[in-house]
């Protein structure tokens, strides 16, 4: 019995350490603009577990920049009311999980679309504060236009500090006013990772540890990717749950170009909020 507890034990520690051994963050500082008021609700669930991770890893003052709604142009098939219903559930999912996670009490996430031009300031002065030392990671979980425009606005000598990562195609060339090629022909470097829908957009009862969890704030975290799943505007997230663009942050918190996770999974980000939840 002694040797089988012991057994147990040493394999906990493993797991823990190991979830911490995985966090080796490039030098930089990182910013995220998301969508989440597009028809797809995915945004939410990724918003969530984004904010979550880089809490949880000790990474929170390395976020710069948070930005979501970045559609700047409604399409038809979401509605008018069902857009401004997306805005709200997106702010929701920024504070409530920043507020319940901690530590991000001076950073302003903004509304791309409604406070479009608080937010392209915003994220130019990121820019502006690169260097070679301290560079910017951008996570394009959205349209590029606010990329775009925060680029144009900014000082072009600081664009080769800047690393855009993405994840796909979708999002690449939906802008409205920027394109792709657009964005990288501002001397930017491209980070270019897989499909990350592969292990992060899965069946809904791969998160039930989540929804039933002892702690409020992995509830919370679940809640915000639920909403997505019993969305009413598109069908093919029924019976999913979705945090695909939170696998770049996965990436770049355990090492981005130099060996971070490409194919994140679910049950990294559990073992890494588990983790934090377990010491605080």
């Amino acid at each position: 019995m002694k040797n089988l507890i012991y057994t147990v034990a040493v394999c906990m520690v493993f797991n823990i350490t190991g979830a911490q051994s995985k966090v080796n963050a490039p030098k930089g500082r990182i910013a995220i603009i998301a969508d989440g008021n597009s028809p797809d609700p995915d945004d939410l669930g990724g918003t969530a577990i984004s904010i979550a991770l880089l809490r949880a890893v000790g990474l929170e003052n390395r976020l710069v920049h948070y930005s979501h709604s970045c559609d700047l142009v409604r399409v038809n098939r979401i509605s008018e009311a069902a857009e401004y219903e997306r805005h709200a559930m997106m702010q929701t999912a920024c504070n409530g999980t920043a507020r319940r996670w901690g530590g991000f009490e001076n950073l302003t996430f903004y509304d791309a679309k409604w406070q479009l031009d608080e937010t392209i300031k915003d994220l130019s002065k990121a820019i502006n504060n690169s260097s070679k030392e301290d560079p910017l990671w951008i996570i394009e979980a959205g349209e590029p236009d606010i990329i775009g425009f925060a680029l144009e606005a900014s000082n072009k000598q600081k664009h080769q500090f800047v690393k855009v990562i993405t994840h796909h195609p979708a999002n690449d060339d939906a802008g409205d006013f920027y394109k792709w090629k657009e964005i990288i022909d501002f001397g930017v470097e491209e980070v270019r990772i897989p499909d990350q829908n592969i292990n992060l957009k899965v069946d809904e009862h791969q998160w039930d540890w989540a929804k039933n969890h002892s702690d409020d704030r992995i509830k919370f975290v679940w809640l915000m990717g639920k909403m997505a799943e019993i969305d009413d505007v598109v069908n093919f997230q029924k019976g999913k749950w979705d945090c695909s663009d939170a696998g770049m942050v996965l990436y770049w918190i355990t090492g981005a170009t130099s060996g971070g996770l490409k194919n994140g999974s679910v049950n990294e980000v559990k073992a890494l909020l588990e983790n934090y939840i377990h010491n605080n």
